[in-house]
């Protein structure tokens, strides 16, 4: 009797004719499901990307959930109904920081959620995501981006958890699991390594084995031990062969090595760059049958039968190397439950997304992503005293969620209860405090009367939106490099409005009360103005309740608790720029500049104080274990993260400088104190010696213990030999 996915998928494909299999390894996307697409339609295909995404671009209102629901529902019935043997399609899309099929809650981008250094809360976010995917019938989506970014010109920097491999690894698994628990395959994203020197996005990959897997897989395979049953492969080429015909990569590491037993799709076109970008086949066809030989399930986004029909025909491919194939896309339905359940419920989706509940934590997830970078004594503002405050910058009245990845097709993401900065700020201050805004020409009308001033900065990134100058744009129109980004981002386009860094000069030197508020997914270059700024606020793009926090943040209510995740550069000159690197054979610095960042990795200052004291070590072979107490010292309730941290030397081959191994949120009322303790396993001294064997070779280590990757006070030695830990 065949009980498990792997043996009812045995049994379906033996059943399968030739035709229905190519129809499960191919996809479809139509961007007008209810104009004539509806009836271009293939509703033989294995997966689609939902009709949800493109409903609300041609309407006066966007799609309720119930809407969507309905209008998924039905695609999903015609597949069925027009397979031979029944087989659900899967429905997928995008969820960076939110179910992309409408307007569903909008978190704060995932620069964003790794700020909170909290994968407990990523996890909660993701669980609302899945739940709001699944509740209108979107079961796969392609999320997490687990690329390490270690090069913050690349544009889409704001998609990612920012540049260490521990953090990358803890967030992109906090997200699997919440997105798999509830029914929906987490897809991590680009395998392998996505972009390259100077940050230029899906240039070919010029990484070695020991760095591609110290640094680059590591997170990809913590999705995949979190149940990730999905992954996407990257446009690049590594090794001489393109990701998504990249043998090495889809089969022997991921599948051989890993035991990954999931589905892998290409990215958008990307089974076409085989032989178009890269020239490396000779047609399309061939192109599809390297793919699926190498280990592709899924060609996306566009129908492709055809293509795989002339591979099988012109004896590229063998029908055995496509019933592998096949046979891996029906186990994970199976796994998934889709034959079971294969539809959603209209009405409970519109009573679940967006309710009180998934808005709350959009608000608690944006107030733990906001980083205060600097301050010399205006924040936090205290409204008793407060009688006008000058409000500045393009992105004051924009709901702060980011152009990338954050609404559907068309239509810019809306919703109640999502105010802008300026409507939150006016919210707050009711009739005590007067808000007044201009632009940058009314600085100097405006400012000096003012009791404190505020400038809302406005960048372009994202996805087709790679950057060479780190500054903060000037007057002009900016645009993704080229259209084919904007596929489902949409093409974007913004218009910068006046000169920001002469504008956020002029405010300071109108008002010495004036704080700047970053919104922006990527470092930008502050080395023209911060010496001049009395604060500065890190918000990236907070999500839809951003405003609210930012607000809750500047007055006070809520204490800054984000730390870095990336390193904050002086200048673009610095990249690429990162905390772990490996040694210097002569330095760091230049004839012009200390080498140094502007703020470490880590970092982020409180309204309050914190101490570590009385911290000690306890050794055992096989793992070491640091206590220390934790007091808060300031008059205000606050939170900091404790960050350990891995030195080596003496070791086999040249290892980082500094590693981060081990973290912990701590939140605490003014005066009260904590112990904490980290146990860090034998993994945590493993490495990759000369042979490329990984495991707990022989070396000296030091475990740095503190604040940030620059404030680490404490710290222990100790030794690997043979195998065990010693003093």
């Amino acid at each position: 009797m065949e009980n498990t996915p792997r043996q009812r998928a045995e049994a379906l494909l033996k059943q399968l004719s030739l035709e229905e299999k190519i129809f499960q390894v191919t996809a479809g996307m139509y961007f007008d499901p209810e104009g004539e697409d509806r009836d271009r339609r293939d509703k033989r295909l294995g997966s689609y990307r939902n009709p949800g995404h493109f409903m609300h671009y041609k309407r006066k209102a966007p799609a309720s959930p119930s809407e969507v629901a309905g209008r998924i529902n039905r695609d999903v019935a015609e597949s069925i109904a027009a397979q031979p043997h029944g087989i659900p399609p899967i429905e997928n899309g995008e969820a960076l920081h939110g179910a992309q099929w409408g307007m569903a809650t909008n978190f704060p981008q995932p620069i964003g959620l790794a700020t909170t250094f909290d994968p407990a809360l990523v996890e909660r976010v993701a669980n609302v995501i899945g739940k709001e995917c699944r509740a209108v019938g979107v079961r796969q989506v392609f999320s997490p981006v687990v690329n390490l970014v270690r090069d913050c010109r690349w544009g889409r920097t704001v998609e990612t958890y920012g540049e260490d491999v521990k953090l990358c690894s803890d967030m992109g698994a906090a997200m699997c699991r919440g997105l798999q628990n509830n029914g929906v395959i987490a897809t991590p994203k680009h395998f392998a390594d996505n972009y390259a020197a100077g940050g230029r996005d899906s240039n070919y990959s010029e990484l070695g084995e020991r760095t591609m897997r110290e640094t680059i897989l590591p997170p990809f395979k913590a999705c995949f031990d979190a149940g990730a049953m999905g992954v996407m492969a990257a446009y690049n080429a590594w090794e001489g062969v393109p990701c998504t015909a990249n043998e090495r990569l889809l089969t022997e590491i991921l599948r051989d090595e890993w035991g990954f037993d999931g589905i892998v799709v290409s990215d958008y076109g990307g089974t076409q760059g085989v032989c178009g970008a890269h020239r490396l086949a000779k047609s399309e066809a061939e192109a599809a049958a390297m793919s699926l030989k190498a280990g592709l399930n899924v060609i996306l986004p566009y129908e492709s039968f055809d293509t795989v029909k002339q591979a099988l025909d012109e004896g590229l491919l063998t029908e055995e190397e496509l019933d592998r194939r096949v046979r891996e896309i029906l186990e994970v339905k199976f796994r998934l439950g889709l034959f079971e359940s294969p539809f959603s419920d209209p009405q409970a989706a519109d009573a679940l997304v967006r309710c009180a509940r998934h808005r709350r934590l959009a608000l608690e997830a944006a107030r733990e992503s906001i980083v205060l970078l600097k301050n010399e004594g205006v924040l936090p503002l205290k409204k008793e005293k407060l009688r006008r405050i000058g409000v500045f910058g393009q992105s004051a009245s924009l709901i702060p969620i980011g152009s990338n990845y954050a609404g559907p097709y068309g239509t810019p993401w809306q919703g109640e209860d999502a105010p802008t900065p300026l409507e939150a700020l006016r919210a707050f201050a009711g009739e005590e405090i007067e808000i007044v805004s201009g632009d940058s020409g009314a600085i100097e009308t405006l400012a000096p009367a003012c009791d404190a001033v505020l400038y809302f900065t406005a960048i372009m990134e994202g996805e087709g939106s790679d950057r060479s100058d780190l500054r903060l744009p000037k007057t002009a129109v900016h645009r993704t490099r080229d259209s084919d980004a904007g596929v489902i981002v949409d093409a974007a386009e913004q218009t910068i409005t006046e000169d920001q860094e002469d504008a956020i000069k002029r405010l300071c030197g109108a008002n010495k009360n004036a704080a700047v508020v970053l919104m922006n997914g990527a470092p930008v270059d502050m080395s023209a103005w911060i010496g001049e700024a009395g604060a500065v606020i890190e918000a990236w793009y907070p999500g839809e309740q951003g405003a609210k926090a930012l607000t809750e943040i500047l007055f006070g209510l809520t204490n800054p608790s984000g730390r870095l995740p990336i390193t904050i550069p002086k200048s673009v000159g610095q990249l690429p720029l990162f905390y772990s690197c490996k040694p210097s054979g002569r330095g760091t610095a230049y004839c012009d500049n200390d080498g140094e960042p502007l703020y470490p990795f880590g970092y982020g200052l409180s309204y309050t104080s914190f101490s570590l004291f009385d911290a000690e070590m306890i050794c055992g072979e096989t793992q070491a274990e640091i206590s220390l107490t934790v007091e808060n010292t300031g008059e205000r309730d606050g939170a900091e993260v404790v960050q350990v941290y891995l030195g080596s030397r003496f070791c086999d081959t040249v290892r980082p400088l500094k590693e981060l191994k081990a973290y912990r949120r701590v939140t605490l009322k003014s005066g009260e104190t904590q112990r904490v303790t980290f146990t860090l396993p034998a993994e945590t001294f493993y490495y990759y010696d000369r042979r490329m064997e990984y495991g707990m070779h022989d070396g000296r280590h030091t475990l740095f213990v503190g604040t940030s990757s620059d404030a680490l006070p404490i710290r222990f030695e100790l030794a690997v030999q043979n195998g065990r830990i010693t003093r």
